[in-house]
């Protein structure tokens, strides 16, 4: 058994981590010690990396807790946690096209700024950005 302290030098989180985690319902306690102190085990320390490696995959602490549900439940499948992957990875594709025509939009603003030493009040991409927030204006 671990207290929190342990348990969270263990799994390289914080205490703080460790108690929202517990509050989202994510972990919970194995016991408490004599002194009233929450003990944690093994079990809560595979689920933190659990956890911490589905964040490394993109997922929400929402959809882990939804993984998780989906672990418990009799009935389901590998084939609805595919599913899940699957919509994620979709997700983070469209989040990647979308920062790709950022990046893109932003080249095409520091290329037509060419001259670094003019006041800003003149700055191309100021003029740009302006423009921009204009004609996406809703009437």
């Amino acid at each position: 058994m671990f207290t929190i302290g342990k348990l969270a030098s263990l799994a390289s989180v914080s205490n703080d981590t460790l108690r929202y985690y517990e509050q989202e319902g994510l972990i919970e306690p194995a016991g408490k010690s004599p002194a009233g102190y929450r003990l944690y085990d093994n079990h809560s320390a595979r689920r933190i990396r659990f956890i911490k490696h589905a964040q490394n995959c993109g997922f929400t602490l929402a959809e882990i807790r939804d993984l998780l549900a989906l672990r418990a439940r009799d009935k389901a499948c590998c084939g609805d946690v595919r599913t899940r992957a699957v919509e994620k990875k979709l997700q983070i594709e469209g989040r990647i096209r979308a920062m790709k025509a950022m990046s893109k939009a932003l080249d095409q603003l520091i290329a037509e700024c060419a001259n670094e030493t003019q006041p800003v009040n003149e700055c191309t991409i100021i003029a740009a950005l302006e423009r921009a927030a204009v004609s996406t204006k809703v009437h």
